[in-house]
């Protein structure tokens, strides 16, 4: 007697790790492009507020940032986004659970962009009103929210429970940080050009890869049937149990099985806000990411800003307590 067990073939494992680092690079590459897209703020701050160094790029300040009220305004702003971002967390998350995430994603990187590159606009346009640059950081803010809930979904339904999730979740999640380190890049290096720019190419990046994303991106891996890949079994020698009486007696079990947990558990659908928060290590979670979530923003928005009005010491003394 020969039976032989194995896994999905050679060539479904091979096709199946393609795709999975294919999500890998489209999901890291999408949220980078995310925050990359955040970062010119406040590398523009230097430049917008009062006392700004005259350059091509500021000239002083910028209407209606540069009087003695410019700090005040420009931490407007930052409520604006913030508050915008934290709301539209609690929305995206709700859509993407009932929508194609692809597709949600990808117009969410594509209204991210004409978002960033609108506050770059106001450069050329000469714009100097304050709510135009408000509705511009709400509308960021509510098309931002959308990336985190659906790149964090797509990995999910690619690995699942692996037991590489804490690699794979560690080396994918530096997608901020890299994001954050190219968008400062971007922004900084065209700020002498005049500081819309800082804005318009950080806003046709995402543009660019949320089209990839678009055209690229499979979202769940039974779009491509690897939900069917089940284990194979070979019986070729006399005496052993056809493989068809065995999959009749496992599905007249399962059928049993299903109907018992149809009567007890009802079918699977979204759940809601209280519902999540009583999922187990939900609550401390999002406890521990609102504290270190208030000190990266702080230095995000505020730091080029700072140390741009406080001289060299000040960057010493940051860089020698490791916060830069």
């Amino acid at each position: 007697m020969e039976a032989e067990s194995v896994g999905p073939p050679p060539r479904q494992r091979r096709r199946l790790l393609f795709h999975q680092i294919s999500v890998l690079f489209l999901t890291f590459s999408a949220y980078a492009a995310f925050h990359a897209s955040r970062k010119p703020p406040s590398i523009v701050k230097s430049v917008l507020g009062p006392e700004a160094p005259s350059s091509s790029s500021g000239g002083g300040g910028w209407p209606p940032f540069d009087g003695p009220r410019g700090p005040h305004r420009l931490g407007e702003l930052d409520l604006a986004f913030l508050s915008s971002y934290s709301f539209g967390m609690y929305l995206a998350g709700h859509v993407a659970d009932r929508v194609d995430i692809r597709r949600f994603l990808a117009l969410g990187m594509l209204a991210s962009g004409a978002s960033t590159s609108a506050f770059g606009v106001a450069y050329w346009w000469g714009v100097h009103r304050l709510s135009f640059f408000l509705v511009v950081q709400v509308t960021s803010g509510l098309v931002q929210s959308i990336g985190w809930p659906c790149v964090v979904a797509v990995v999910g339904n690619w690995f699942g429970k692996s037991q590489r999730r804490g690699l794979i979740m560690g080396v994918w999640n530096s997608n901020t940080s890299v994001g954050n380190i190219l968008g400062s890049i971007i922004a900084s290096s065209v700020l002498d050009f005049g500081w819309g720019w800082s804005f318009l190419l950080p806003g046709l990046l995402i543009t660019v890869v949320g089209a990839f994303v678009w055209a690229f991106l499979v979202s769940d891996p039974g779009d491509l049937g690897f939900e069917s890949v089940t284990m194979e079994i070979e019986m070729n020698e006399p005496g052993v149990v056809e493989l068809e009486d065995l999959d009749q007696a496992i599905g007249e079990e399962m059928g049993l099985l299903e109907s018992k947990e149809m009567n007890e558990v009802d079918p699977v659908t979204a759940i809601g806000f209280l519902e999540a928060w009583r999922l187990p290590g939900v609550a401390p979670f999002a406890f521990c990411l609102f504290f270190s979530k208030l000190v990266a923003y702080t230095f995000l928005y505020w730091l080029p800003f700072y140390i741009r009005h406080t001289g060299t010491s000040a960057f010493c003394y940051f860089s020698f307590w490791g916060f830069t």
